[in-house]
């Protein structure tokens, strides 16, 4: 039965739209159009700019979580996943912490823990779209009016319910995966398309795509100009570095992934029947950077609200703390986000200055121990929260001995215990913790300072989102093959 907090959002559920789940085997035909046509509709959204909406003169304090939101700035996805991944972050870790109770064997419980979450959602969606437009991110205020701002808030309420539809029709079974992760893969994926092949001019002369750039050089003919000048391009434009620096940590990934721990295990009923239980060297993925850079993204959002340029709570502004003080929080640079996309606070000093990543080997050369006060707190953290999300998210050792001893197997060798397959995996999971987290924040450093064709985080989500789509993928072919293997592979 449902609990208290289950019970209190039942009237908003049975209020919400929802997409009803197949009743009948979805082809896997069928499920690659359905999912190619949520793509569009999201690219579609992703390109309408919001009405009456002037960016010019605003700041953009949200520039640092773009990647992780698949969001764009001034037009319909401007809130992007952030409702929805916050809605499930918060519905997880009350499920994996015990504070909700929830039998999700349950048919009633999880069909209302899954709509609890969309309702959160919904709400989430609100609250955003009104931190949005009172902070400024669309110009002040009494600028806008109350009316731009009544009609701001319903475009993106609009587009947000339709966003968390999206993704409903994928996670009911009608497409492949989920809307999550198709539109962070497909936001990633098109930022490298346009450092790779932009033809746009850089302030250094080439285009800014790097295959371009790499083209024009070559065939240009002048004297002046050669390949040299592309290997590191001033300014963070995409440089032949950058490229294989991606495709190198794209096949370190997909390696790490491949890499896995196996426990052999045996049948309780059948006398040699035998398993293995995998465990990958990436034991977590990419989470805990996902977890650690929206941390980071989140205390760079208000700390700028706090410590920025025009921050009232500066004495200079007419506060009331002494700017020596709000410094020590960030200094930032005021730059211009370009294509009137209106201004970005890059912090310079203070903590915020050591917690973002130095963008480019020049950045590492100018201030070394940036380099490495950054790079120690962000292994730490990866760690920690890597550990944390083991705890919460039935990946603990406790948890996975259950699973075992449920599915009647056991260690050859040892009895039939849950507590002795606790003590076995507690060997291995902790420390796959440990190097999980060295391994991702090492990887994703390395993409930050070589200039990757994308965020060092962006490119590990979509590295990792690109690897379990082509598992599931493979499912689905080898099920609409052999329908008897559907079972088998944990398909029904």
């Amino acid at each position: 039965m449902a609990g208290k907090f289950l019970r209190f959002f039942s009237p908003f559920v049975r209020a919400m739209p929802e997409i009803k789940q197949p009743q009948r085997e979805v082809s896997f035909k069928e499920k690659f159009i359905w999912t190619a046509v949520v793509l569009i509709i999201y690219i579609i959204l992703s390109n309408i700019p919001l009405y009456g909406v002037s960016l010019e003169q605003s700041t953009d304090y949200f520039y640092w979580l773009r990647v992780i939101l698949a969001s764009q700035r001034g037009t319909l996805t401007e809130l992007g996943i952030g409702p929805i991944v916050t809605a499930g972050l918060i519905m997880q870790l009350l499920l994996g912490s015990k504070i909700i109770n929830v039998n999700m064997a349950d048919p009633y419980d999880r069909a209302m823990f899954s709509g609890a979450q969309k309702v959160l959602a919904v709400f989430l969606t609100i609250f955003n779209a009104i931190a949005y437009i009172a902070g400024g991110a669309f110009g002040k205020l009494p600028e806008i009016g109350i009316q731009g701002a009544f009609f701001i808030f319903f475009q993106l309420l609009f587009a947000g319910i339709i966003i968390i539809l999206l993704d409903e029709l994928l996670q009911k079974g009608w497409g492949l995966g989920s809307g999550v992760s198709l539109f962070i893969a497909a936001g990633v994926a098109g930022q490298i398309f346009w450092n790779c092949f932009s033809w746009i001019d850089a302030p250094d002369g080439h285009p800014r795509g790097v295959v371009i750039a790499f083209f024009s050089v070559i065939f240009d003919g002048d004297p002046s100009t050669n390949l040299g000048q592309l290997v590191l391009r001033e300014g963070g434009n995409p440089s032949i570095v950058g490229i294989f620096t991606t495709i190198g940590i794209f096949l370190l990934v997909i390696w790490f992934e491949s890499t896995r721990v196996e426990i052999p295990l045996a049948y309780r009923g059948y006398r040699g029947f035998k398993g293995k239980y995998p465990m990958k060297l990436l034991y977590v993925s990419n989470i805990p950077v996902i977890l650690v850079n929206a941390l980071y993204a989140n205390i760079l959002f208000f700390g700028q609200l706090f410590a920025g340029p025009y921050s009232g709570v500066r004495a200079s502004m007419g506060g009331l703390i002494p700017d020596f003080w709000v410094n020590l929080i960030g200094e930032f640079n005021e730059v211009t986000g370009g294509s009137g996309q209106g201004n970005q606070l890059v912090p310079k000093k203070g903590l915020i200055y050591l917690l973002t990543p130095p963008l480019g080997i020049e950045q590492v050369a100018a201030d070394p121990f940036r380099a490495v006060f950054y790079l120690v707190v962000f292994i730490f953290l990866c760690i920690i929260l890597g550990r944390v999300w083991v705890e919460v998210s039935g990946l603990a050792p406790r948890d996975i001995a259950d699973q075992i001893i449920d599915s009647k197997m056991q260690v050859p060798g040892f009895r039939s215990s849950a507590k002795i397959i606790e003590r076995i995996l507690k060997r291995y999971i902790p420390t796959l913790v440990i190097l999980n987290g060295i391994i991702i924040a090492l990887l994703s450093f390395t993409a930050d300072t070589l200039r990757a064709l994308t965020s060092g985080t962006g490119l590990l989500i979509a590295i990792g989102i690109i690897h379990n789509y082509a598992e599931t993928i493979s499912k689905e072919l080898a099920a609409s093959q052999y329908p008897g293997m559907r079972a088998m592979l944990g398909m029904d």
